[in-house]
């Protein structure tokens, strides 16, 4: 049975998926927490843009970020999400460019 609770949680998954520096963040995370300096320099973006996105992640409760002293770690929310983005990125897809561009949005969730 799918409910507006379902519906909202893949809507904010496939709204954080859409963005290809949310996607790469989301991807570097589920292999384990990491620093936002660490982060933007791995990810090649610069840290208030990867403040943003975080932001952005965290508001759809994606992300959490994990208080150490003066710093901050960001973790996935729930171990699910890493597993979910490994079953995506397994996938295959024949996809059409012209019906689904990849498109490089600034939007939050």
């Amino acid at each position: 049975m799918e409910t507006a609770t379902h519906s909202d949680a893949l809507s904010r998954f496939g709204f954080a998926l859409s963005d290809p520096t949310r996607a790469r963040i989301l991807l570097s995370l589920r292999t384990g927490p990491n620093y936002p300096s660490e982060l933007a320099e791995t990810i090649g973006v610069s840290r208030q843009i990867l403040s943003n996105h975080l932001a952005c992640l965290r508001g759809c409760g994606l992300v959490v970020a994990v208080p150490e002293g003066r710093r901050s770690r960001y973790e996935l929310a729930d171990p699910r999400i890493g597993h979910a983005l490994d079953d995506l990125v397994g996938l295959v897809l024949a996809v059409d460019p012209a019906c689904c561009p990849a498109a490089d949005t600034d939007g939050c969730c």
